[in-house]
């Protein structure tokens, strides 16, 4: 279904054909009528299947219905909607998503509240009459004790990704956030899976809730091709640098299942020349910020994290998706996956197993509905070939449009100064930005070759003249340590030549 064929107000519409949304998901097909029209519901779909859409756009178009009814220059001290999530990261994209879909509607103000950012600078907007607040239970609590916040008008409460706010120890925060709201309410709850702490949560807190699920099939990302290889546990970090070169992805996630683990594969990756960085509960907000940053806007290649800390991670643009180690949980995989293949792309998603976990992948299979095939690992100079290939393609890409004249002629001159092949001196350019290259991929390549060839001088090219005099060889030296001619030589410049004085055998 189209978002023109439903009843959402026109600048909403204009917003979302911005963002290049046509087409509603399953869960937004499901949910978005029934909140439309006040219902309260409960909405089983994994992340990525566009569930910031199926609540945010009822959530705003009621507000603006709200705020129409009072009149059009009205605003109010209270917010009137809240969007509770269970990380940082998550926060901070749902408010993005939401900015963008309200752009068109005036004195709609969304903030994203959250630890670890200076709460002197929440305090300042939340003086300007913000309208919908996304944040985690924490930090929206601690709002709450402060006076600054308050929810008297709320209209709208969503809780997004409530299985994993459970998860992570949050439950007597909801509860207490629930009990300080306005009963009339509108409750949305979202979550991955339906525990009974969910249910039970949904029984205390909503109204005759709806329960929508997102059918099975449409869970598993079709989009999403998923292979898998054996290997052996001591070489996973080769076999995983030997796919990122053979792949080359740009922009790629690469799970671990503890945050120790991402910090050494991180700084490993860094080691060898890949653009990497890492992403978990132990660093700073500011440092979490920067590399979310790096990421979207293309600049970082690599960002490897653990499942807590990518839950806020919604970026369309990524190929592929690693599993350097298999979870724990088939839920997790299929979070995991999610995040490829979006906005109607088709993404890639890679594991790495030992023999002894075949036995996950069977299971995996039965659990999604899909085939995920096994593969064979490349050889070591097919990825060294693939990526001097990309390496090549990369700065001819680079050429294009730029004047290169002066560099041309400075390598020109340089080669020919010295007798070089320029092809030469290109090659070894190529070879120095290839960086660390396994053994295995040399000789296969060099076909075990050692030996250098000497350059070949080209045939136009003049060898400059050395100002200094040329070196005495052994063979032009005679028994008395005079070079040959230096006799002659002397005598034309009126110098008598030395004589060398012969040293005697000690008795």
């Amino acid at each position: 279904m189209n978002y023109s064929e439903t009843k959402i107000d026109d600048r909403i519409l204009a917003a979302l054909t911005d963002m290049g949304f046509q087409t509603m998901t399953p869960i937004q097909e499901l949910a978005i009528p029934d909140l439309l029209i006040g219902k309260d519901i409960i909405g089983q779909a994994q992340t990525g299947t566009g569930k910031t859409a199926a609540f945010g756009i009822p959530m705003i178009q009621t507000i603006a219905e709200n705020r129409r009814g009072r009149g059009s220059g009205s605003k109010s001290d209270t917010v009137s909607g809240l969007v509770l999530c269970p990380t940082r990261e998550l926060a901070i994209q749902a408010a993005e998503e939401l900015k963008k879909m309200s752009k068109n509607i005036p004195d709609i103000r969304i903030a994203a509240i959250y630890g670890g950012q200076d709460i002197g600078k929440q305090f300042y907007i939340l003086k300007k009459h913000v309208s919908i607040v996304v944040g985690t239970p924490g930090r929206v609590m601690d709002h709450m004790r402060r006076g600054t916040l308050r929810f008297d008008g709320l209209k709208m409460l969503v809780l997004d990704e409530a299985d994993e706010m459970l998860n992570m120890g949050f439950r007597e925060d909801i509860e207490t956030i629930c009990k300080s709201l306005p009963e009339d309410r509108q409750t949305a709850l979202f979550s991955a899976t339906m525990p009974e702490e969910i249910l039970e949560i949904a029984r205390l807190y909503q109204r005759q809730a709806k329960l929508i699920q997102a059918g099975q099939e449409e869970l598993t990302i079709p989009l999403v091709k998923q292979f898998y290889y054996v290997v052996k546990g001591r070489e996973k970090d080769t076999s995983l640098c030997r796919l990122l070169d053979y792949m080359s992805p740009r922009r790629a996630l690469i799970f671990c299942n503890t945050k120790r683990k991402v910090d050494q594969l991180t700084l490993l990756l860094k080691s060898k020349g890949y653009s990497a960085e890492a992403l978990h509960g132990d660093l700073s907000q500011h440092q979490r910020d920067r590399v979310m940053s790096l990421f979207r806007s293309g600049s970082l290649e690599l960002l490897l994290a653990t499942d807590v800390a990518a839950r806020g991670i919604d970026v369309d643009d990524v190929d592929m998706v690693f599993n350097y180690d298999m979870p724990q949980d088939m839920e997790y995989y299929v979070h995991r996956i999610g995040r490829t293949g979006r906005a109607g792309k088709r993404g890639k998603a890679v594991s790495l197993i030992t023999s002894c976990e075949r036995y996950k992948i069977t299971s995996l299979e039965d659990y999604c509905h899909a085939r995920i095939r096994e593969k064979e690992l490349p050889s070591a100079g097919s990825a060294m070939t693939v990526k001097a290939y990309r390496s090549v393609n990369d700065a001819m890409d680079y050429c294009k449009d730029r004047d290169l004249i002066p560099y041309m002629k400075i390598v020109y001159k340089r080669c020919v100064d010295d007798g070089w092949d320029p092809l030469e001196v290109a090659a070894a350019f190529l070879r120095q930005s290839l960086g660390e290259i396994e053994p295995e991929a040399s000789r296969e390549i060099t076909g075990g070759a050692s030996r250098q060839k000497k350059p070949k001088t080209p045939k136009d090219a003049k060898t400059p003249k050395d100002p200094r005099p040329p070196e005495p060889s052994r063979s032009s030296r005679s028994s008395k340590g005079v070079r040959r001619g230096d006799s002659h030589k002397a005598k034309a410049h009126g110098v008598k030549p030395r004589k060398s004085k012969k040293k005697g055998r000690k008795k």
